[in-house]
């Protein structure tokens, strides 16, 4: 029996959302290749943001979680020369009770705004600054299945912060270099290269050179000094 084949001329098949997700991780450039050709990104947008969500609030559900992201939204508002009385304290407590469910929300919620934005500063930098031609959805699409990387982090960081009782990145630099003060510039620094934003990073940049015909390496390195300039000043404003 003859195999069968595209027609010359014609776009591949559209892949079912399962089929992508999976190809972002093992062929991510002939995945891109079929979103680019078939846009559609709402039921990816559902299944990483679902992902991620529950991978974030899986931790917020035993006792050391809450602890741990009180502590963490404790210190973060020191660092920014706030002072937390104990009535304060007191009520952030007892509102953590609800942390799963406002964390699992918020990540839902704030995904597709930081998603539109980010993908109409992309159309901005790649349409109106260097003379692309892609549609505004086919951009989003390229974005909204990258995060199949943040999804796949989720699923590796979020059981491991249950048992461990932790809401910070199991696989980023300062989890592996613990002997850090993670309240010095260094310690924040380190806390923020993490190597699912790394990978995320190259993705991203694999899916944008397909949609504009472009090589991987210049978008990758225009990306990772972004991510770079972003870290430092964080790490630089947060450091005590």
């Amino acid at each position: 029996m003859a195999a069968a084949t595209t027609p010359t001329g014609q776009s591949p098949a559209s892949m079912n959302v399962f089929a992508r997700f999976i190809g972002i991780i093992t062929a991510p450039r002939a995945t891109f290749a079929n979103v680019v050709a078939h846009p559609k990104w709402l039921g990816m947008y559902l299944l990483t943001t679902t992902i991620i969500a529950f991978g974030a609030a899986l931790p917020m559900t035993t006792d050391a979680g809450k602890q741990a992201a009180l502590d963490q939204q404790v210190s973060s508002m020191e660092s920014l020369g706030m002072q937390v009385p104990d009535e304060q304290y007191e009520q952030m407590r007892k509102q953590n009770e609800y942390a799963p469910y406002i964390t699992g929300g918020s990540v839902i919620v704030f995904s597709i705004v930081v998603s539109l934005l980010f993908a109409a500063i992309l159309w901005a930098i790649f349409n109106a600054a260097m003379g692309g031609d892609a549609s505004y959805k086919t951009i989003l699409a390229v974005l909204i299945h990258a995060g199949v990387i943040s999804a796949l982090g989720q699923l590796f960081t979020g059981p491991i912060n249950y048992f461990r009782g932790a809401v910070t990145s199991a696989t980023s630099l300062g989890a592996l270099l613990p002997m850090l003060d993670d309240q010095s510039f260094v310690g924040k620094l380190a806390g923020m290269l993490d190597i699912f934003i790394v990978w995320w990073l190259i993705v991203l940049a694999m899916g944008l050179a397909v949609l504009y015909r472009r090589k991987t390496q210049p978008i990758a390195i225009t990306l990772f000094a972004v991510y770079l300039v972003i870290v430092l000043a964080i790490a630089a404003f947060m450091a005590k």
